[in-house]
């Protein structure tokens, strides 16, 4: 095997246990002895090099992560390989063009390959010797992008020669296949850890999407040649699940640095530039353009929808290529600074993450949450909750918002908007947590907390980390972190708060009866797995009669258990 690309297959990133966060969230004992057998992955994992490298990007900053992966995917192509492939002979002649960093394969409408090189010059290398394909039905638009498609010369005299190749996985497991899983752990610490591992973003899927923004970018770049595409949300702030959407913004903020630090000499030196009478019509013409761009002239994009008299214009597209359903805004700056936050939150101690892929996911099973817009919790709103559950612990998990922003220093300092978006950005300067309760304890008290929440009169606030009264008649009311006079949950109604108090306390008291040992001997789920299961479906001999609503026998006795005066307190703790 040749030495230049030898090294990149005694190190590439297949698998599933590469995310950069991941070697800390692994449990001690049986559970990480099961999530290091998902095969090529383990290879690499299991290196101290590896680990020396994982430790090394948990305390770089939002930033730097974000710069660091943009330039990464800036020297990246993505390649539909042939259907009779050999791995060897690929990256063999990929080599001929320049180092390879980094390389992965996976699925979609074939097989499909990212490759990293080590310098934005080989993929300019690649770029020049690549044709134009020949159409005999359609005129192709002459659109060189750092997509390929890779086809056998002689197909039939190397079909000796395929080899199949690991694919990585960008998808998760459905909740019915993750069942038995969970029922095989020792805990529910265990359970949770399982449920993150299956379900967390890989290093191969967020590569995959740092790539889908610089391909955007490339197009940007043709109006705007300072511009940059990140991502935001789910796909950067440590929380993302295998399958969920890319958000991503057109940045400008380059463009203006720049321009402060050309200041020199006797004369003020300005562009001449389109003037427009509101920042709003500006961004809705820009991403009118840019939509028009993508759907007309983009390989690979479809379903391009131009959203712009929305609140927060946009544009929604689907990405065929990566697999990816997209959203695109523009210079969402507040949304980062959120973004920024919840990585922050979900760095500094493992139990974070776990504790939110598990509810995300209990949430979604019993119908509480939504991935299309409506009247109940949305993810961020849940994640929110969570962040401040953690807050109010004893001694608490994660720090307010304010006492980060105490940790500012003058590069940290944002005002953006008008709102003071202030906080440390260095993890460094945040001391860890005295807290050591388990995610056991941990799950079935958010479940009694939110059951008992006076959500009639009390908002959570996560500035200051305690509840003060809603200055609202919303029925849920969570303070924006950033833009304080705005309610993130205004969208919630009456019947769906009821509905998750219901199913918080279900949960609670299925955590708090349940006979582990029992149900392991008669192969029943128990733990996390139990509240994974809808309570229609369940088995009926234990869990009749707990889909009636609040007034149900079932919900009687969950009063009784958590020691309530009457049944008339869940109607009170959520307003009705």
């Amino acid at each position: 095997m040749p030495a230049r690309y030898g090294r990149v297959m005694a190190q590439r990133a297949g698998g599933r246990a590469l995310c950069a966060l991941r070697g800390r969230l692994l449990p001690p004992g049986p559970a990480a002895a099961r999530l290091g057998s998902s095969g090529p992955a383990l290879q690499r994992a299991a290196g101290a090099e590896e680990a020396d490298a994982e430790v090394s990007t948990r305390k770089k900053t939002f930033t730097e992560v974000q710069t660091e992966r943009l330039e990464q995917a800036d020297r990246s192509v993505l390649i539909r390989c042939p259907s009779k492939l050999n791995e060897k002979k690929l990256l063999q002649y990929l080599s001929s063009h320049g180092k390879i960093d980094n390389y992965f394969f996976f699925e979609n409408r074939g097989v499909n390959a990212l490759i990293e090189f080590s310098e934005k010059s080989s993929v300019t290398s690649l770029q020049a010797v690549t044709g134009i394909p020949k159409a005999a039905e359609h005129h192709v638009v002459p659109y060189k992008s750092r997509l390929f498609t890779f086809t056998l010369k002689n197909p039939g005299s190397q079909a000796a020669e395929e080899r199949p190749v690991n694919l990585s996985p960008q998808s998760h497991i459905p909740v019915n296949e993750l069942i038995p899983k969970l029922c095989s752990a020792d805990s529910i610490s265990s359970q949770m850890y399982i449920l993150l591992n299956e379900y967390q973003l890989t290093e191969e899927n967020i590569k995959l999407r740092y790539l889908a923004c610089s391909l955007v970018r490339d197009f940007a770049r043709a109006y705007f040649p300072d511009s940059t595409v990140k991502p935001f949300g789910s796909s950067v702030n440590t929380f993302g699940k295998l399958g969920c959407d890319v958000d991503m913004f057109l940045d400008f903020r380059d463009i203006q640095k720049r321009a402060t630090q050309m200041k020199k000499g006797p004369f003020e030196i300005e562009y001449q530039m389109k003037r427009l009478p509101s920042e709003r019509l500006a961004t809705q013409k820009i991403l009118s353009i840019i939509g028009d761009c993508l759907d007309n002239f983009g390989p690979g994009y479809s379903s391009v929808q131009k959203i712009l008299n929305a609140r927060c214009p946009l544009v929604k597209f689907s990405h065929q290529p990566t697999g990816f359903q997209c959203d695109l805004s523009v210079s969402n700056s507040i949304a980062i600074k959120c973004s920024e936050l919840l990585y922050i939150y979900g760095c500094l101690d493992p139990r974070v993450r776990a504790l939110v892929f598990s509810l995300r996911c209990w949430a979604r099973v019993h119908g509480l949450t939504n991935s299309v817009p409506g009247t109940w919790i949305t993810n961020f709103s849940l994640t929110m909750m969570i962040m401040f559950f953690l807050q109010k612990r004893s001694p608490p998990i994660i720090p307010t918002l304010d006492q980060l922003k105490e940790l500012a220093d003058e590069k940290d300092k944002h005002i953006i908007g008008g709102y003071d978006c202030s906080f440390v950005s260095d993890l460094s300067k945040i001391k860890p947590t005295k807290n050591t309760e388990s995610l056991d304890e941990l799950l079935c008290d958010f479940f009694q907390y939110f059951g008992n929440f006076d959500f009639r009169k009390n908002s959570l606030n996560l500035r200051k980390g305690k509840e003060v009264n809603k200055p609202e008649s919303s029925p849920l009311y969570i303070w924006n972190p950033f833009e304080q006079d705005l309610n993130i949950s205004k969208n919630v109604n009456q019947p769906q708060l009821e509905k998750f108090v219901a199913v918080a306390r279900e949960s609670a008291w299925i955590l708090q009866k349940e006979d582990k040992t029992q149900q392991m001997v008669n192969k029943e789920p128990w733990g996390l797995a139990a509240v994974l299961i809808p309570f229609g479906k369940s088995n009926r001999n234990t869990m009749k009669n707990r889909t009636k609503g609040i007034g149900s026998e079932t919900i009687k006795s969950l009063l009784d258990s958590l020691k309530l005066s009457d049944a008339n307190n869940l109607q009170k703790a959520v307003g009705k």
